[in-house]
């Protein structure tokens, strides 16, 4: 899969191979900080549970950025992850002053990771505010569009403008992800969390694929949720929620959330699902200040191996280990992040674990992630529509009234309607000039659409020869 293919366009599939039959080869990255210890203590555990696993170890992350891969990402890591097609990833680091973008970011669009899987469930004796509640749910978040697309311009110095990315073809195809997981697991009802109320393009978008498809998916209760509201709610009453699926940079925060209900980052795990690939990593961070001192949690890179193993068909194993993991909890066993008056070591939990592999632990039981067989998702065809109007960002300044004046006759001779004009998001409607900055939205719409590009063209060279303009936007209708 090239990088620009960013959403699969098969079935989704773990690997053809029979897992029991041979040795299923895993790609391994360490990552930084506490990476290597973690990730050492679930291999160990692996092993110890007989999983019929090879490890191929590679790199990425801080000295590959340092040794100058501006990607963080060697190219033999991902030859390797070409043929492996699973990773298990530790927490990777993006130094000041070196590289452009994580490394984490990159493996995720590279290899097209369009699904973000986020379990969030209770376990035994692990301390948290709702350590008496109920909670099993999973965050699925959209992992390649939003805002983490990463599309950021500056027009001058001191104002930023960044690229809200929002997608039919992605809203379909993590929905259908999300309402496909939740029967394959027997979940019973999904949240789609958005801020449709205040964005109604692109986060509507989000909604109305959700809603459109929860037709196909008549046993599951699908409800929409404004995704504040939903925040406060999971903090009120989080046995409500079953599952939740959300644009990316609402997941990347709600997830963090939902972790917290249940213990913090030390013990959640995550999945990245492609089309041919699947990364699986904890998604604390590198944390160096503990590094090399054996006070890292491994629970969340454990539970994530267990997420990888179900995802590759070795549910027993998957099973044996959580049980384990569950019973060292149940006996009170567990490192200082969750237990500081009586904290075991990394090297000590992990000892703990493997001792009670074949035990099961009473009351408990395990996750059910598997991997999810995608319908086709067809791509919609494109419509360039009827041009309107245009957008243009200009840089000045002058008064608003000035600049309105200075507009609205360009507007006139162009045949356009009166300008309107905005800063920071607003109406201008006073010509005082409190609280604007120099960066202005000026929207010109034709009196007589068709705007051909011959019309667009004009107005801009006139608008050029009085105003620096660091942006159009084409304003179009569409046949939908």
């Amino acid at each position: 899969m090239k990088p620009s293919d960013n959403y699969p366009k098969g079935d989704l599939k773990p690997t053809d191979k029979n897992p029991m039959a041979s040795p299923q080869h895993i790609t391994v990255i360490a990552g930084d900080g506490i990476g290597q210890e973690v990730v050492d203590a679930t291999l160990q555990i692996l092993d110890a549970a007989s999983a019929p696993l090879n490890w191929v170890h590679c790199q990425a992350g801080e000295a590959c950025f340092r040794n100058g891969i501006a990607t963080g990402v060697p190219e033999d890591t991902l030859a390797t992850i070409k043929q492996t097609k699973v990773v298990l990833k530790g927490p990777l680091s993006t130094p000041v002053g070196f590289g452009e973008r994580s490394a984490n970011v990159y493996l995720r669009k590279y290899f097209g990771l369009f699904a973000n899987v986020r379990p969030v469930k209770q376990y035994p004796n692990v301390p948290s505010l709702f350590k008496d509640t109920p909670i099993d749910l999973v965050v699925i978040r959209e992992n390649i569009e939003d805002l983490y697309a990463g599309i950021e311009y500056s027009h001058q110095p001191g104002i930023a403008h960044s690229i809200k990315l929002i997608s039919e073809y992605g809203c379909n195809y993590i929905n259908t992800f999300a309402y496909e997981y939740a029967k394959l697991t027997q979940r019973k009802s999904i949240h789609c969390a958005t801020k449709a109320n205040i964005l109604k393009k692109t986060e509507g978008m989000m909604k109305r694929s959700f809603e459109q498809l929860s037709t196909q998916y008549p046993g599951i209760n699908a409800k929409h949720m404004i995704i504040d509201n939903c925040a406060h709610q999971l903090v009120v009453n989080p046995s409500q929620f079953d599952m939740i699926v959300t644009t990316n940079m609402n997941g990347d925060i709600i997830s963090d959330l939902t972790s917290g209900l249940v213990g913090g980052l030390g013990i959640a795990p995550s999945a990245n699902i492609g089309q041919d690939v699947a990364m699986f990593e904890a998604v604390h961070g590198a944390a160096p200040d503990i590094a090399g001192q054996q006070l890292a949690n491994p629970t969340a890179m454990i539970l994530s191996a267990i997420m990888m193993c179900r995802y590759i068909g070795m549910d027993d194993v998957a099973d044996t280990i959580e049980h384990a993991l569950a019973k060292t909890f149940y006996d009170s066993k567990m490192t200082g992040d969750l237990n500081p008056t009586s904290a075991l070591s990394t090297n000590a939990f992990t000892t703990a674990v493997i001792e009670r592999l074949g035990d099961t632990c009473p009351g408990f039981t395990p996750s059910s992630f598997k991997p999810i067989h995608m319908p086709p998702i067809s791509t919609p065809s494109i419509q360039p529509g009827t041009c309107h109007g245009i957008d243009v960002v200009i840089i000045s300044d002058h008064s608003p009234t000035d600049i309105a004046h200075e507009l609205n006759r360009i507007a006139t001779a162009n045949g356009c309607e009166p300008v309107e004009l905005f800063n920071r998001g607003k109406a201008v409607h006073s010509p005082e000039k409190d609280q604007m900055i120099s960066q202005w939205f000026c929207r010109f719409t034709s009196k007589h659409p068709p705007f051909d590009n011959h019309h667009i063209l004009k107005l801009v060279n006139e608008l050029s020869e009085h105003y620096h303009w660091a942006q159009i936007e084409k304003l179009c209708t569409f046949n939908e």
